[in-house]
């Protein structure tokens, strides 16, 4: 069972049906399953699926409690989340260095990431009931949305965790690098079409062929990519002898 298992996004007094919403969203792109609501505002679970479509399974799971104490009750670890330092030497951290301690824990119980509201942040005595404080680094505007506020560390942990599950499909003209002989013929249609255009003129034919050689080394393309190239070169020689043949 991977650790983002035992994680648990808390919203303490939340105002805004919206960021519900878009934390939902976060949550199932990033392998959280659970969100704890203490005193919500109140919103209608149907819309905020209409949001966040297709987290029925994120939506069906959250909780609702009347007390932050009973919230957190079951949870080892907490993490509180604030846009700023606090006038208490609080421990703090950044969501890249809570990441691995939040899994190491995770592995031995619920660990709790705690939010506030979106005007006011949390009150200090909901700040006590954590172990430490995890501000986001930012400019001088510290003001983040609640849910981009949860997606960075959601992300942090979820590349931590290894549970990047999702991977891009293959582009639909994806071809196998080129041999070397599929090499050697492309530079040499290529050298082939700079002679015929007379582009040795006034330069080093071995020095251009090696600058080409090193240009295409660099943009790393694939076979179907070098042939189009080589097609190119082709392509002038064909040009340039059907118009010597027009001129006879």
């Amino acid at each position: 069972m991977s650790a983002l298992g035992n994680i648990v996004v808390v919203f303490h007094r939340p105002q805004d049906p919206v960021n519900i919403a878009g934390t939902v969203r976060v949550m199932k792109n990033m392998g959280l399953a659970d969100l704890r609501l203490v005193q919500p505002v109140a919103y209608d679970p149907w819309r905020i699926e209409g949001v966040a479509h297709g987290t029925r399974d994120v939506v069906d799971r959250i909780q609702h409690f009347d007390s932050l104490s009973e919230a957190l009750a079951d949870c080892i670890y907490v993490a509180a989340f604030a846009g700023k330092r606090r006038a208490h030497r609080w421990p703090l951290t950044t969501p890249r260095e809570l990441a691995p301690v939040a899994l190491a824990k995770a592995h031995e119980g619920r660990v709790a990431l705690l939010f506030g509201q979106e005007d006011h942040g949390l009150p200090n005595d909901a700040i006590d009931q954590a172990q430490v404080l995890c501000t986001i680094p930012t400019t001088e505007h510290s003001s983040l949305n609640l849910a981009q506020a949860v997606l960075v560390v959601a992300y942090e942990l979820h590349l931590g965790a290894g549970d990047a599950s999702r991977t891009l499909a293959r582009h639909k003209h994806h071809a196998a690098l080129p041999k070397h002989d599929e090499w050697e013929r492309a530079l040499a249609d290529i050298d082939r079409c700079l002679a015929a255009i007379s582009f040795y003129r006034t330069r080093n034919p071995e020095h251009i062929m090696r600058s080409v050689r090193s240009l295409l080394n660099r943009a790393g393309p694939d076979s179907r990519e070098l042939t189009l190239v080589r097609a190119m070169a082709i392509e002038v020689l064909r040009t340039i002898d059907r118009v010597k043949r027009g001129l006879e």
